[in-house]
Formats: structure tokens, C-alpha cells, sequence
């Protein structure tokens, strides 16, 4: 689809990180340094969740980078950058999961991290918005981290991404969708299927303290 001159503009004007992305474009590698150091931990979170493995996002992310770095020369600002970024993230995700399912190493279920050492604060968001629930007792803020991934874990790749990118990333609905590939209902109702999952999912953790 064709970006119009109008709309190219409007994103260059209203995004800084577009603005950096087209002087990557005309070669400035301190541009491309900069946009790696403000999207890079980012884009390894992301992929972490989506493959559950901490070595194979990193390796992902420089995928993802690469494949930014390689295309920018056909850049043409049709979006704020980040959704434009995030749909490559996707893409590489997808790609990985496919390759992986071939060689039969995806694992069905993922087992908890028992480091304790990821930032939990986005993913405390998370439990407590979809469980709507005071929680009885106070949480231990490790424990809640790693029973949150849990449940993040456990929902379907298109709803843990949509997720994701609400919560890490916090787009909008379109953005989600034009990242995903999906119209911006279709996007609400996979958010709402997702937040109904993590809040059964994290409910009895809520409630009663049980651990899955």
C-alpha cells in the first residue's frame, strides 16, 4: 500500500523516533545507535514473552534490528515508528515459532522463572487489571512477577501479543491492529478474551493464594 506524501509528513512531524529513522535512512549510524538504545531492552522483553526463551530473544532482536537497518532505504513513514518496529518484532516472533514447531522445540507450557530477576511492574499492571480483585493477602512481589508470566504465558500467541504491546508498549487499539495485521474490533474483542484469561487464570492466586 502506498504512503501518501501527506501522511509521511504528518508521522514525521509528529514522531521523533520517525525523524530518526530517516536520517538512518540517508546512513547517519548515530540515528540507528539511538534508536537501538531506545528500543532495544524493549524489543528483547517483548520477544522474550512471545518465545519464552531469554537467548533466542536476543538473538531475535538483532534480527529485528538488522532487518530495520536493512530496509531503510525503501523507509517510508506510514505509522509511528514503534508500531512500524513491532510489526517486524511480530513477524521475526512468528517466523521463530514456525521454525521452532518444525524441530518440535517449542514447549507447550512454560515452566515459571524461578530467577525472580525480571522487572515485574508492567506485568503487576497487568494482574491487577484483569483481575479487578483487592488481592487477601500481601503479594509477594517475586512470587507475583513469575505467577503474572505465568498467565501471560498461558494465553494464545495473538492474544499474549496484543497484550503485550497494550501493556509494555501501551498503543493505542489501531496501532495494535495495524501492528497485528487486524482490524481495530477485532483487536478490542482479542484484548477482552485476553484479559478475561489472565483474570481466570489469576484469580485463584488472587483469592486464595494458590499457587498453579
Amino acid at each position: 500500500m502506498s504512503i501518501s506524501e501527506s501522511t509521511a509528513r504528518r508521522y514525521e512531524l509528529q514522531d521523533p523516533d520517525v525523524r530518526l529513522m530517516l536520517l538512518v535512512r540517508d546512513d547517519d549510524a548515530a540515528a540507528f545507535e539511538e534508536l537501538m538504545l531506545r528500543y532495544q531492552r524493549r524489543v528483547v522483553t517483548v520477544l522474550e514473552h512471545l518465545v519464552s526463551k531469554r537467548d533466542l530473544a536476543e538473538d531475535l532482536a538483532q534480527d529485528v534490528f538488522m532487518r530495520v537497518y536493512r530496509s531503510r532505504k525503501t523507509y517510508v513513514p506510514g505509522s509511528r515508528f514503534s508500531t512500524w518496529l513491532f510489526t517486524i518484532v511480530n513477524n521475526v516472533a512468528s517466523n521463530a515459532r514456525r521454525s521452532l514447531a518444525r524441530r518440535k522445540e517449542v514447549q507447550v507450557t512454560n515452566p515459571a522463572d524461578q530467577s525472580g530477576s525480571q522487572p515485574a511492574d508492567p506485568l503487576e499492571r497487568i494482574a491487577t487489571a484483569a483481575s479487578g480483585l483487592m488481592p487477601t493477602r500481601q503479594l509477594d512481589k517475586s512470587e507475583m512477577g513469575s505467577i503474572v508470566r505465568q498467565a501471560v504465558q498461558s494465553l494464545n500467541e495473538r492474544q499474549r501479543m496484543a497484550v503485550l504491546l497494550a501493556k509494555f508498549e501501551e498503543m493505542s487499539y489501531n496501532d495494535i491492529a495495524e501492528t497485528m495485521g487486524m482490524s481495530v474490533q477485532a483487536i478490542k474483542s482479542l484484548l477482552s478474551r485476553a484479559r478475561a484469561n489472565l483474570k481466570d487464570a489469576l484469580q485463584p492466586y488472587l483469592q486464595e493464594g494458590t499457587v498453579p
